[in-house]
């Protein structure tokens, strides 16, 4: 498992590495064919508690949201995703009230904002000023947090965090999760950023604590329809979903952290 873990990662970090550098359109393009990847894994496997949302639509969600974060100023992409959000719950008319039709229609709306509006900042925060940085930031500190937390957890962890949702991880490795994570925003901040040491340590906690609830949320969507992994797509590191939970929540933290530290500097 572990090599299987490494051969993937050497293939997909400078694949990640060019995509995050060069920025733009191919940026673009990479966070909406992520983003509908992790979105087809929600889709199907909350399928197999015998609901049935809406690929088509959901899908069309997340790429509408994407799309609106590359070019806010066209109108027609809010309108898009306005009708879309009706169209989710209109086409269940056709349905003839047939059970499951709310969940169905619910569904259909969760995951569509539950990953195409998170996955959505990674291009509002690379247009920031010193985007690149900050993107480089964000993902370094979230897998050094999640690193930390494994490996401590793994050694030294007793007692379980939240037993029901997902038993393996513990308290003591939450505690190394936030020690990494603190540990490498704070330099990379200071360096890269000249962020002072007071914003790098409270980042360095709101990383965590984003990269932690964004793990346990997929983990209670997983244990909910009963399933290990969202997908096989990756060797050792299961589907897309898989890999961009704990990004998730925190791309959008890192993003409305630098917009109020901005503001706080004028």
């Amino acid at each position: 498992m572990l090599a299987k873990r490494v051969a993937s990662a050497a293939i997909i970090i400078p694949l990640v590495a060019i995509v995050v550098y060069r920025g733009g359109l191919l940026f673009c393009i990479a966070v909406a064919l992520v983003g509908l990847l992790a979105g087809y894994e929600f889709f199907k496997i909350v399928r197999l508690n015998g609901h049935a949302p809406s690929y088509p639509l959901g899908l069309s969600l997340i790429a509408l949201f994407v799309a609106n974060a590359q070019w806010p100023e066209m109108e027609p992409l809010r309108w898009g995703m306005g009708l879309v959000l009706l169209a989710t719950l209109a086409v269940e008319v056709f349905h003839r009230n047939a059970p499951g039709s709310l969940t169905n229609w619910a569904l259909t709306i969760a995951g569509g904002v539950y990953i195409g509006f998170t996955i959505s900042y990674f291009i509002r925060l690379r247009g920031t000023d010193e985007g690149l940085l900050w993107v480089i930031l964000a993902l370094l500190s979230t897998w050094i947090s999640d690193t930390g937390a494994y490996f401590v957890g793994s050694v030294w962890g007793k007692r379980p965090l939240a037993p029901h949702i997902s038993p393996r991880k513990t308290w003591e490795g939450a505690l190394g999760g936030l020690i990494t994570s603190i540990a490498s925003v704070v330099p990379l901040g200071y360096f890269l950023l000249d962020l002072k040491v007071g914003w790098g340590l409270t980042l360095g906690v709101l990383v965590f604590l984003a990269a932690t609830l964004g793990d346990l949320s997929e983990s209670m969507i997983k244990r909910q329809v009963g399933v290990k992994d969202s997908s096989n797509l990756i060797p050792g590191h299961g589907g897309a979903l898989d890999r961009m939970d704990s990004l998730l929540f925190v791309i959008p933290v890192v993003y409305f952290f630098v917009t109020a530290v901005n503001l706080l500097s004028i």
